[in-house]
């Protein structure tokens, strides 16, 4: 069963609040399309490292997990995203500041 999509824009603003509520800043630092735009999530380091993180299909459940797509120096992460939000500009960034990597991705209601 294929999972229901919840509006981009909404899903950030719950994200942020969860964030806000475990001690973990979090900032949007690009705003994509508030309906249909994609979201990846960086998890700074603080040590010149970050991962970051987007979102892919399991075709065996038919739902969508996030996933660690590259951990690395920062500067690196972030010629990424920059590459990304070039070829879609409905990009959604989020970035978060955290030594130990929590992005509460894995929580329930955040898949």
């Amino acid at each position: 069963m294929a999972e229901a999509r919840l509006a981009a824009g909404l899903w950030v603003s719950a994200y942020l609040a969860r964030l806000g509520l475990a001690n973990i800043p979090a900032y949007v630092t690009a705003r994509g399309d508030d309906v249909a735009g994609a979201v990846m999530v960086k998890c700074a380091h603080l040590d010149g490292q970050a991962t970051l993180w987007s979102r892919e299909w399991d075709f065996e459940t038919d739902t969508r997990r996030w996933v660690a797509a590259r951990t690395g120096p920062e500067h690196e992460i972030d010629a990424i995203i920059a590459r990304q939000r070039a070829c879609d500009p409905d990009l959604w960034v989020i970035e978060i500041e955290n030594r130990e990597g929590r992005t509460l991705l894995g929580d329930e209601g955040l898949g």
